[in-house]
């Protein structure tokens, strides 16, 4: 078995990963933000609006031309530095977290 990949990363790819961290804030902003739209024009709850990990780490994906395991990465790195509440599978901004 390769145990190249099994370290910690390195300092390099720490700092990429981090490199998406503000873009990546923006983008989940924008997708709460319709997702609240969304509740609100069907009579629900808005406090109830999320964005599932899966969902944020495709739009980044597709908006940073990254790949999906990189956006992940993106998206846990968020999670682990504490940018954003995380909920099983879901995530919403920190600052509309209640």
């Amino acid at each position: 078995m390769n145990t190249y990949f099994q370290g910690a990363p390195d300092a390099r790819h720490v700092q990429s990963v981090q490199s998406f961290h503000e873009p990546a804030l923006k983008i989940l902003n924008e997708l709460f933000e319709r997702n609240k739209r969304n509740l609100r024009s069907k009579g629900y709850d808005e406090k109830n609006a999320a964005i599932t990990k899966e969902e944020l780490a495709q739009h980044m994906a597709r908006c940073f031309r990254i790949t999906h395991y990189l956006a992940q990465q993106v998206a846990s790195s968020l999670v682990n530095s504490g940018a954003v509440v995380s909920f099983g599978g879901y995530v919403k901004p920190k600052a509309v977290a209640e």
